[in-house]
Order: structure tokens, then C-alpha cells, then sequence
């Protein structure tokens, strides 16, 4: 699902509150931006029901240049994970 269609889903969804795609897309931006802004903050955003984003940490370790077959150092770095909740996980 692509941003637009989200959008049209959402504007779809509250028909009987006439919800326009501008309006639709504000609030979607204003999610998102708030989801982000949690995750830099507290490392994680979970929601009920759906599952929760944590920030994971990935160790330092050796890899290998898959054209030259070379060893290469890969960094240690920051990641988002995302673990579904039960009931959501049960759905899928």
C-alpha cells in the first residue's frame, strides 16, 4: 500500500464525516511524524493490539564484498524492529 492509497482509504473510511484527502493526509503526516518523534525519543512506540516498534542495536561484524568475495567491516549501527502483536500476528 502506497501513501495514496492510504489516504484514500482513510477518506473512504469516514465517508459519513465527509473527511477530506488534505485533511486525510495531515492527519497520516501528523501520525507518522509522532510515531517518529517517539521512537527518537523512548526507543520504542507501541500500539494496542497492532504490534510495537523498538530501536535495536546491531553489533560491529565482518562481511564479505559479494563480487570480489573480499572481507569488509560492517559497522555497528541503530535499526527499527517491528514485533506484531498477538492477536495481529494470529490475523496474518
Amino acid at each position: 500500500m502506497t501513501k495514496n492509497e492510504l489516504i484514500e482509504a482513510v477518506t473512504d473510511a469516514c465517508k459519513d464525516s465527509d473527511v477530506s484527502r488534505k485533511v486525510a493526509s495531515e492527519v497520516i503526516d501528523a501520525v507518522f511524524e509522532t510515531m517518529g518523534k517517539a521512537i527518537k525519543e523512548d526507543h520504542r512506540f507501541s500500539y494496542p493490539n497492532f504490534g510495537t516498534f523498538k530501536v535495536s542495536e546491531r553489533a560491529a561484524r565482518v562481511g564479505r564484498n559479494p563480487r570480489t568475495g573480499d572481507e569488509i567491516q560492517i559497522a555497528a549501527s541503530r535499526t527499527v524492529k517491528f514485533n506484531p502483536a498477538p492477536k495481529f500476528k494470529d490475523e496474518l
